[in-house]
C-alpha cells in the first residue's frame, strides 16, 4: 500500500469521513441555534446576582426604667416567646417611688377636701354678715325719723350709722375671703381638680414603672446578642439584647443599575443559599425596589462633582419576599449570602414598591401594661381619702 492510499483511503472511506464531518458540523450548528433560541427566550428574560443577602427584623430589647439588673432569663441562640420575662430589674427603687406617689396623691386629696370644707364655712360667714348688715340698716332707718323731730339724741343716730358702716366693712371682708377660697374650687369636683389630676398622673406613672421592672420579649424569636450582665445599672434606652424573628426574613438583592430595566414588583424569584448549596431552592417574589442606590444612603455619600471623577456602576437593593413554608423547612439567618434569579418575563408590574398597607406591618405580641388597672387603683386611693371624716 502506497503513502497516497494511506492518506486518502478508498472512495467509500472518503464519503464516510465527509458525512461524519458534515454531521459534526450540523450538530454544532443546531446546538448554536438552540442556544441562541434559549438565550433569546430564557436567558434574556431573567436577571441574576450573587450580591444578595438575607435580611430581617433585629429587635433591640431596651430598658424602660432605671434600675439594677437582678436576673437574666435568656441567652444567645435561645428561642424565646413573646411576653416571656427576659430581664428582671431590682424592684426596690420602683416600689419606693410608687409609695411616694401614693402618699402625694392622698395628701393632695386631703388638702383639697379641707379647702372645700372651709369654703362652706366662708359662705356661712358671708350670710351672717349680710343679716347683720340688714339689721343695722333697719335700725338706722327707724332712728332717722326720730332724730328729725328731735325725739332721739343725734348721738344715737350717729352710732346707728356707724354700726351700718361697720357691718358693710365686715361683709366686704367676708366676701373677699369667700372669693379667695372659691378661686380654683368653684365648679370643679375634687376628683377633677388640676392638682389631683397631676398627682394621679404621677401615681399612674410610678405604678407602670414598677411593673416595667420585668422586661418582656416583644416578639417571638432567637436571641441574637446579649449585651447586659447581672448587676449592671441601666437607664431608659439601655440596650439589653437583640431578638431576631426567623419567620420574618427577606432577601435584599443588589442589582446593577443596568439590570433593572425589566425588573418589576411581583415577579417570581428563585434563590439559592450558600449555606445549603444548590440542593435547596427557595422561591419568592419581588416586593419592591429601593428609591435610591446603596451609595446614596451611605454615611458618606460619594462626591462626584470633582475633577477626579471615575464612573462606578451603582447597585440598587431589590427586596424579595420568601415563601414562609420553605423558610420553616430550611431556616435562614440574617446576613447569609444568596444567589437570586429574577424571572422578568412579565413586566406589567410596578417599577417601585406598592403603597404601605392600612394595617401595621409589624406589631408587638407582648402584653402591654393595663392602663385601666392603674387608673382604678388611683381612683380607689382618692375615694378612700374622701370617705375619711
Amino acid at each position: 500500500m502506497t503513502d497516497t492510499q494511506l492518506d486518502t483511503g478508498t472512495p467509500q472511506q472518503q464519503r464516510k469521513r465527509r458525512w461524519v464531518l458534515i454531521g459534526i458540523t450540523a450538530l454544532f450548528v443546531v446546538g448554536a441555534a438552540l442556544y441562541a433560541v434559549y438565550a433569546a427566550l430564557v436567558l434574556s428574560k431573567r436577571e441574576e446576582t450573587d450580591n444578595a443577602y438575607v435580611g430581617g427584623n433585629v429587635v433591640t430589647l431596651t430598658a424602660q426604667v432605671t434600675g439594677n439588673v437582678a436576673a437574666i432569663s435568656a441567652d444567645e441562640t435561645q428561642l424565646v416567646q413573646a411576653g416571656t420575662e427576659l430581664v428582671k430589674l431590682d424592684p426596690v427603687d420602683a416600689e419606693v417611688a410608687l409609695a411616694q406617689a401614693e402618699a402625694k396623691l392622698g395628701s393632695v386629696v386631703r388638702q383639697l377636701r379641707e379647702r372645700y370644707t372651709g369654703l362652706s364655712q366662708y359662705e356661712a360667714t358671708v350670710e351672717l354678715r349680710r343679716k347683720e348688715l340688714k339689721r343695722a340698716q333697719d335700725d338706722f332707718a327707724r332712728r332717722q325719723p326720730l332724730a328729725a323731730d328731735q325725739t332721739l339724741p343725734l348721738e344715737e343716730v350717729a352710732h346707728a350709722q356707724q354700726t351700718v358702716q361697720t357691718a358693710e366693712s365686715a361683709l366686704n371682708v367676708a366676701e373677699k375671703q369667700l372669693e379667695t377660697a372659691r378661686a380654683g374650687l368653684q365648679g370643679v369636683a375634687i376628683e377633677q381638680h388640676p392638682n389631683v389630676l397631676a398627682a394621679k398622673a404621677d401615681f399612674i406613672q410610678a405604678w407602670i414603672g414598677a411593673r416595667r421592672n420585668a422586661v418582656l420579649a416583644p416578639v417571638s424569636g432567637y436571641v441574637g446578642k446579649r449585651s447586659v450582665q447581672v448587676g449592671t445599672h441601666v437607664v431608659p434606652g439601655t440596650a439589653l439584647m437583640t431578638i431576631i424573628p426567623v419567620d420574618q426574613l427577606w432577601v435584599d438583592a443588589n442589582f446593577k443599575e443596568s439590570e433593572l430595566r425589566n425588573i418589576r414588583v411581583g415577579q417570581p424569584v428563585t434563590l439559592e443559599a450558600d449555606a445549603y448549596g444548590g440542593k435547596i431552592e427557595y422561591h419568592g417574589k419581588v416586593l419592591g425596589l429601593s428609591p435610591g442606590t446603596g451609595s446614596a444612603f451611605s454615611l458618606l455619600p460619594a462626591q462626584n462633582a470633582t475633577g477626579n471623577w471615575i464612573k462606578v456602576v451603582q447597585r440598587v437593593p431589590v427586596r424579595i419576599a420568601l415563601d414562609p413554608q420553605e423558610l420553616r423547612a430550611h431556616p435562614l439567618r440574617v446576613g447569609l449570602s444568596m444567589l437570586a434569579t429574577v424571572d422578568t418575563h412579565d413586566t406589567s408590574g410596578q417599577m417601585l414598591g406598592a403603597p404601605a398597607p392600612a394595617n401595621p406591618a409589624y406589631m408587638t405580641q407582648a402584653p402591654t401594661v393595663p392602663m385601666k388597672d392603674a387608673d382604678d387603683v388611683a381612683r380607689s386611693i382618692i375615694a378612700k381619702q374622701l370617705s375619711k371624716g
